[in-house]
């Protein structure tokens, strides 16, 4: 059913008069009568008694009175929300990260939430591998890559760099040294993360390049499980620097420079190119491009 009969009829009901309501509607009064007979049709019940002087509802006409101011009420709230989706005031965000570009986000998010606080925003997180895919197919708005998709189909900008930080326990015995080379860390046990990244094999190949014993015993699922053992000296580490951010500055890790392995990690923000993005995901991205 169309809501213009019945706000034609809610019209009537109110003014209780058809001139009343056609003068208020700027219709003609013939309009007016010719809506309310289509709505009757349509219900197949009579709405009002033409018998009384008066205008008068039937029990029918009370009950759809009734739907009709709160359809009337369910229209301005739909006008509402959709003004405030507008002003991004409203609305959801999906974000697809990995572990570690979480990470990055909680700023981000900080920083958003405090200007659209009725959004509501999901990270989910994901293989970085399959975001590309994700975005897509529609189940993500956004995506953050470490890496470029190189997918005419996505747009990738960059919008933070980091590095891969060789760390060690505060009691290792590199722990007081500003910087170590490759060929000494042949005899190292790592703490290796066992989700195949384009760092990983970075590391791995430059280690091959320098003919230095790469000792990859323990492998963790997260970057938290590496952390922690790192801290015990359980094993030393290459991970994204600000993942260990708060370690470092709280001197329970330390961070040891190795020149041959200076290898930045350029974070990427992701999105369709061809798909229009909501009002809340423009304005996640309209935070970045304000700070470029």
């Amino acid at each position: 059913m169309e809501f213009h009969p019945l706000r034609v009829f809610l019209s009537v009901a109110t003014e209780r008069s058809f001139s009343r309501a056609a003068e208020k509607m700027l219709r003609t009064q013939p309009a007016i009568s010719l809506a309310i007979q289509r709505l009757e049709r349509e219900l197949g019940e009579k709405l009002i008694d033409r018998s009384a002087k008066d205008l008068l509802l039937t029990d029918a006409g009370r009950i759809v009175l009734d739907y009709a101011r709160r359809f009337e009420n369910l229209e301005r709230e739909m006008e509402i929300a959709l003004a405030e989706l507008r002003d991004n005031s409203a609305g959801r965000l999906i974000i697809g990260a990995n572990e570690s570009t979480s990470l990055y986000l909680l700023k981000q998010i900080q920083a958003y939430r405090h200007l659209y606080p009725k959004v509501r925003v999901q990270v989910r997180r994901s293989l970085s591998s399959r975001i590309p895919a994700q975005l897509v197919d529609g189940d993500l708005e956004l995506g953050m890559l470490t890496y470029d998709p190189a997918d005419d189909r996505l747009v990738s900008s960059v919008i933070y760099i980091d590095h891969l930080a060789f760390v060690v326990s505060p009691q290792h015995r590199f722990a007081d040294r500003e910087s170590v080379s490759i060929t000494e860390l042949g005899m190292e046990n790592f703490i290796a993360h066992n989700v195949i990244s384009p760092y990983r094999e970075i590391v791995i190949r430059e280690f091959q390049r320098h003919k230095v014993p790469l000792n990859m015993d323990v492998e963790m699922p997260t970057i938290e499980t590496i952390r922690k053992l790192v801290q015990r000296n359980e094993g030393v580490a290459f991970l994204p620097r600000m993942c260990v951010e708060q370690e470092l500055e709280q001197d329970t890790l330390k961070e040891i420079l190795v020149p041959q392995l200076h290898v930045e990690r350029k974070i990427r923000l992701v999105y369709p190119a061809r798909r229009n993005l909501s009002h809340a995901a423009r304005a996640f991205l309209d935070l970045f491009e304000t700070k470029s």
